[in-house]
């Protein structure tokens, strides 16, 4: 997957991969189900965009005439302008490719790091650790005022953490995120698409990217565990 041209802006997914990244051990969060919630996260940043539609039967198709400039979300454009597809049969057609392709753009932009190192005294690896930018710490914290706080969205930190809901390792985020009974609540209203009236003029994008989620975690659901 190509992922030129790169808009100066990160993207949806990026932010999310970025998020699930764990730097005390230098792991990715959920990868048994990371492809699920990475395809959703791309259909969410098109639908964000206005590049995404539903159709009959809970589908989504994309806008025709309006392709993103983005080349991490044109494949998936791509995919969809074939023909309407149902939220999950899209997830599983985009979402295996995304994760190399996205973890580089955060190397990229400095937001990882790759750190040289040797196995065993013998065998070259690299390990990864978090970047020069800060820039997760600030979405930790958008993602915290609307999950604990209580603030009221903007869209695209809704849709963050619906997706960051969906992936099922909010648990593993205790320590920044409580995981309390009202931190729940709030997640699973996001994943339904109540975002709030701060993000009232953006109906059609929740309503979109609700049917993105919820597809998502029936996958995970569903998806047996190994």
């Amino acid at each position: 997957m190509t992922t030129d041209p790169r808009s100066d802006a990160p993207t949806l997914v990026e932010d999310l991969l970025l998020l699930l990244f764990q730097p005390r051990s230098g792991t990715i969060a959920g990868e048994n189900t990371l492809f699920y919630v990475l395809g959703g996260a791309v259909l969410a940043d098109l639908a964000l965009g206005d590049h995404l539609t539903t159709t009959d039967r809970g589908r989504v198709s994309s806008v025709a005439g309006h392709p993103p400039s983005d080349g991490l979300l044109r494949p998936a454009w791509d995919y969809l302008a074939e023909k309407p597809r149902g939220v999950q049969t899209a997830l599983a057609a985009i979402g295996p490719a995304l994760r190399a392709p996205v973890l580089q753009r955060l190397i990229t932009r400095g937001d990882i790091d790759q750190e040289p190192r040797k196995v065993l005294g013998l065998f070259r690896t690299t390990a990864l650790r978090e970047g020069r930018t800060e820039r997760r710490p600030r979405l930790l914290a958008d993602v915290r005022r609307v999950l604990v706080d209580g603030a009221e969205p903007q869209a695209r930190i809704a849709a963050l953490a619906a997706l960051l809901s969906a992936s099922g390792t909010l648990p593993q985020f205790d320590s920044e995120i409580p995981w309390t009974s009202s931190v729940i609540s709030r997640a699973k209203e996001l994943e339904r698409g109540d975002w709030g009236a701060d993000a009232a003029a953006a109906a059609v994008t929740r309503t979109v990217t609700a049917t993105v989620v919820n597809s998502a975690v029936v996958s995970i659901t569903v998806l047996p565990r190994s």
